[in-house]
């Protein structure tokens, strides 16, 4: 027996879902199980986009330590919060 699991949604689209879910929820005007039933999945989708961000900075920071190059003099690249100024 094969089992195909569901095409996970890109980011973008894991986030339109995910900020539909938050609307949804703010109103109100749900019943309770699918209140939580959308918070599961909201859940999920914050997982997935959480991992993905993580996935991209990792890649990020090896491009840049890439363009180093491999016994390079140049300085050593370092990372700090993309927020900070």
């Amino acid at each position: 027996m094969t089992t195909d699991a569901a095409p996970q949604p890109s980011f973008e689209e894991a986030l339109k879902r995910l900020e539909d879910i938050v609307r949804a929820l703010e109103t109100g005007e749900r019943s309770l199980d699918e209140s939580i039933s959308l918070y599961e999945e909201g859940q999920r989708l914050k997982a997935l986009c959480e991992a993905r961000l993580a996935d991209a900075r990792m890649r990020i920071e090896q491009i840049q330590q890439s363009a180093a190059g491999p016994g390079s003099t140049e300085a050593v690249i370092t990372t700090r919060p993309f927020d900070a100024q």
